[in-house]
C-alpha cells in the first residue's frame, strides 16, 4: 500500500482553508473548524501510537478500559447538542450507546467473523469505534430533533417518530447509494491495501448493515427508556 509522507498531508488541508474562510464569514466563528482540525490531527497521531501498543499487548483488561472510555466519551459528545443535559439524560444516552455497541460487537466477533479469541484488539477496537461513532451521531440528531418537535407539539409519540425517521435518513441514503455513488471507507481502504474486492464487499456489507441497525437500536433504546 502506498505510504503517504507526512508533508504531503498538508495538501489535504488546502481545501479546508477555503471552507474555514466561508465558515468564518457566514457563522462569525473563527475557531471551531481550526480547533476541530487541530484536535483531529493530534488525536489520530496519538491513537496511532497507542494502537501499536494495544495490538501488541492484547491485554483484556486494558481493552475493557478502552471500550468503556469510548462509550463514555461518545455519550458525552451526544449530550453536547441537546437541551436536556441532566445526569438522567446522560445515563439514557450512555446505556443506549453501550447496549447497541456491545450487542453488535458480540454478534460480529463471535458469529460473523467467528474469531478464535473474542478479544482480538485489531478487530475489536476499530469495529467498536465504528459502531459507537455512528450511534453517537444519529442519537445526537434524533434527540435534538425530538426536543424541537416536542417543544412545538408537546406530543411524545409524534415527536419521537419524526426524530427517528430524520436521524436515519443519512444511513438509509448511504445504503441506497453504496456501489452506485460511493465506495465506502472500509471497502476503499481494503482495496487500496490489496484485498480482493469480493472480500472487501463482504466486509462492507457487514459494516453497512451494522451501521443502520446499530444506529436504529440506539435510538429505539433511548426512546423506550425515556418514555418510562
Amino acid at each position: 500500500m502506498q505510504t503517504i509522507p507526512l508533508i504531503n498531508l498538508l495538501y489535504s488541508l488546502i481545501p479546508l482553508l477555503f471552507v474555514w474562510y466561508f465558515y468564518t464569514k457566514w457563522t462569525e466563528n473563527r475557531t471551531e473548524i481550526l480547533y476541530a482540525t487541530i484536535r483531529m490531527i493530534i488525536q489520530l497521531l496519538a491513537v496511532g501510537y497507542v494502537l501499536i501498543y494495544i495490538f501488541k499487548e492484547k491485554d483484556l483488561f486494558l481493552g475493557i478500559g478502552i471500550l468503556t472510555f469510548m462509550m463514555l466519551v461518545s455519550s458525552w459528545i451526544s449530550l453536547r447538542n441537546t437541551q436536556d443535559k441532566s445526569f438522567r439524560n446522560f445515563s439514557l444516552i450512555a446505556f443506549s450507546i453501550s447496549f447497541t455497541g456491545i450487542l453488535h460487537l458480540v454478534l460480529i466477533i463471535n458469529f460473523i467473523l467467528d474469531l478464535d479469541n473474542f478479544y482480538e484488539p485489531r478487530y475489536v477496537i476499530p469495529i467498536a469505534g465504528m459502531i459507537l461513532a455512528n450511534s453517537m451521531n444519529v442519537l445526537s440528531i434524533a434527540i435534538e430533533r425530538y426536543e424541537k418537535e416536542f417543544k412545538r407539539t408537546d406530543d411524545f409519540i409524534s415527536s419521537r417518530n419524526i426524530a427517528f425517521k430524520s436521524a436515519l435518513i443519512p444511513q438509509i441514503n448511504s445504503l441506497l447509494a453504496v456501489g452506485l455513488v460511493s465506495l465506502p471507507g472500509m471497502m476503499t481502504g481494503q482495496i487500496l491495501s490489496g484485498v480482493d474486492p469480493l472480500i472487501a464487499v463482504r466486509y462492507q456489507i457487514m459494516v453497512m448493515a451494522t451501521i443502520l441497525s446499530g444506529s436504529g437500536i440506539s435510538i429505539i433504546t433511548y426512546f423506550l427508556l425515556k418514555k418510562n
